[in-house]
């Protein structure tokens, strides 16, 4: 196929993909907080289960399907990519919409267990016994053990979200009981409906964005997405793994938590990238880890140590002010632009 058609199928697939992002994400958000209201849960706690869970979906299809296959080499690079991009580009721009005001519950647990789980990860897969090989760049590994380490912590992370919830809709069934029931609230089908929609709606239009190869039935390959722009234009498998699918797969992250900035749920746009963040880690690579153990080599720890001091770095920012405003939000993505530089350069 030729060059032209293939960046004018790419460019038509780019932009279907972005209109069923907007389209899902703004679906999703709208039943996201109708069930919040309806559970009488605060937005936070949406965000970061239901929120995180359907806008991570991409990163556990891509790592599922990798270490199924063994060719999970990546994995780690592409959840620290997509985590670095979730805390300083979704965040840094979901503030230039909206400062996000961020709770006093996700400030001293929430956050901080985030930066946790990245160290944790960079623990395991620096003081892996495993055999290393220094000719392939390999410094450790996260194995099965440690996959399974992380899996219990994602179990014991949902459960204290739970309870947290739980707390919250004692606490305001009290007050509606005191104030009295205000509002028309969305039938629940809708709610389920809409959540449903907008999720498989942001699926489909992060796989358009992001792109791969087709191959048709009688044996044409078509590239599409933003993938095969940057074939065209010669970017190494490398560079588009750590960058344009570490990007891609963040998309329903970045447009959901714009939207909710938009519509003035800050909530769910903060727990919607704390909450991704560590189910990237911990349900992503602990699953994968689980299937196949992953190589861990230096520009991983690198990486990961970009990552926790980028979220040290964020966590001051909101506890200082308790809201990360437009001007740290700028901050933040010039950090990523440096970052995204740095990652081309080596």
């Amino acid at each position: 196929m030729s060059p032209v058609l293939t960046v004018i199928i790419a460019i038509i697939t780019l932009i279907a993909g972005f209109i069923l992002l907007i389209k899902g994400a703004d679906a999703f958000v709208s039943g996201s907080s109708a069930i919040a209201k309806k559970l009488r849960v605060p937005p936070i706690v949406i965000g970061l289960t239901v929120v995180a869970m359907g806008t991570s979906f991409p990163e556990l299809a891509v790592s599922l399907t990798a270490s199924m296959s063994g060719s999970n080499s990546l994995a780690v690079s592409n959840v620290t990519g997509s985590n670095l991009f979730n805390l300083l580009v979704v965040l840094g721009m979901s503030a230039l919409f909206a400062p996000l005001a961020v709770g006093r519950n996700t400030l001293r647990s929430d956050f901080p267990f985030s930066i946790v789980c990245a160290f944790l990860l960079a623990v395991f897969g620096y003081t892996s016994k495993t055999p290393k090989d220094p000719s392939k760049g390999v410094i450790g590994m996260v194995g099965r053990l440690e996959g399974a380490v992380l899996l219990v912590l994602f179990v014991l992370f949902l459960v204290s979200t739970v309870v947290v919830a739980l707390k919250a809709r004692k606490q305001e069934e009290k007050t509606t009981e005191a104030q009295g029931e205000t509002g028309k609230e969305m039938p629940v089908w809708r709610c389920i409906l809409y959540i449903v929609l907008g999720a498989v709606a942001i699926k489909f239009g992060g796989d358009f964005v992001v792109g791969d190869i087709l191959t048709l039935p009688n044996g044409i390959e078509v590239q599409y997405g933003a993938t095969a722009i940057a074939r065209i234009v010669g970017m190494s498998e490398t560079l588009i793994g750590l960058t344009i699918v570490a990007m891609g797969t963040s998309l329903p992250e970045l447009v959901t938590s714009i939207v909710a900035a938009r519509k003035n749920e800050v909530d769910m746009a903060v727990g919607n990238v704390i909450g991704s963040n560590i189910f990237n880690i911990l349900l992503i690579l602990g699953t994968a880890a689980a299937i196949s153990p992953i190589d861990f080599i230096m520009e991983n720890l690198i990486d990961i140590a970009v990552l926790i001091a980028s979220s040290l770095l964020v966590w001051i920012f909101a506890w200082t002010k308790g809201r990360i405003t437009r001007a740290e939000g700028c901050i933040m993505l010039s950090i990523y632009a440096g970052y995204m530089v740095y990652i081309c350069l080596r």
